[in-house]
């Protein structure tokens, strides 16, 4: 029997997990089955299993890539040569952002996965691990900028906390009104905090 490749099982997974963004943003978390992901998958039930035990274990994969996703995106954006704008560094953040919604509906998902967070404490504990790591990179990024003297006393962490309010507050919009609706954000970002 020939050796199947890790490479082999990235791709199986991520097959399954493209599958499941269809059927969770089609039909909702609740309202998929297991029976729907494999025939959205086109796959036997015994070929999800290896990779996924429940339903639950597919949206906590789908909810941590995501995360990752956001996060090392603002890493990236944030780890640019220091002097460079708060405002550029977001307004990457959410260049990214709009074209991964209009790849593969991040918006909407997003949308779910954090109704889903109120749920399952694993869920929500992951979030608050995400923002407190992403205050941390924006309030460096503001300090570097502004240093520790921010006007009426204000900390760098209050204000990477009203930034990172922006990012889900255009995946909102861009799960509930689309794309064109936050398409300026960017721009707008950049221009607030030059």
């Amino acid at each position: 029997m020939p050796k199947v490749t890790q490479q082999y099982r990235d791709a199986r997974r991520d097959h399954i997990l493209a599958a499941a963004r269809r059927c969770f943003l089609r039909d909702g978390f609740h309202a998929t089955s297991m029976q729907d992901l494999f025939a959205e998958a086109g796959l036997s039930s015994g070929a999800v299993y290896r990779y996924f035990a429940s339903k639950d274990e597919v949206i906590m994969a789908i909810a941590e890539e995501n995360t990752r996703e956001v996060l090392a995106m603002m890493h990236a954006a944030t780890a640019q040569p220091p002097g460079r704008s708060a405002g550029a560094a977001l307004a990457d953040a959410l260049e990214v952002i709009l074209a991964r919604d209009s790849r593969d509906g991040l918006g909407g998902l997003a949308l779910l996965v954090w109704a889903e967070a109120l749920r399952s404490p694993g869920l929500a504990a992951q979030f608050r691990d995400l923002f407190a790591r992403l205050r941390a990179d924006l309030a460096t990024v503001v300090r570097e900028q502004r240093g520790d003297e921010l006007p009426g006393g204000v900390s760098a962490e209050a204000v990477a906390t009203v930034m990172l309010s922006v990012v889900p507050g255009c995946m909102l919009q861009l799960a509930l009104t689309g794309p064109e609706a936050v398409s300026e954000a960017p721009r707008a970002v950049r221009a607030l905090w030059p």
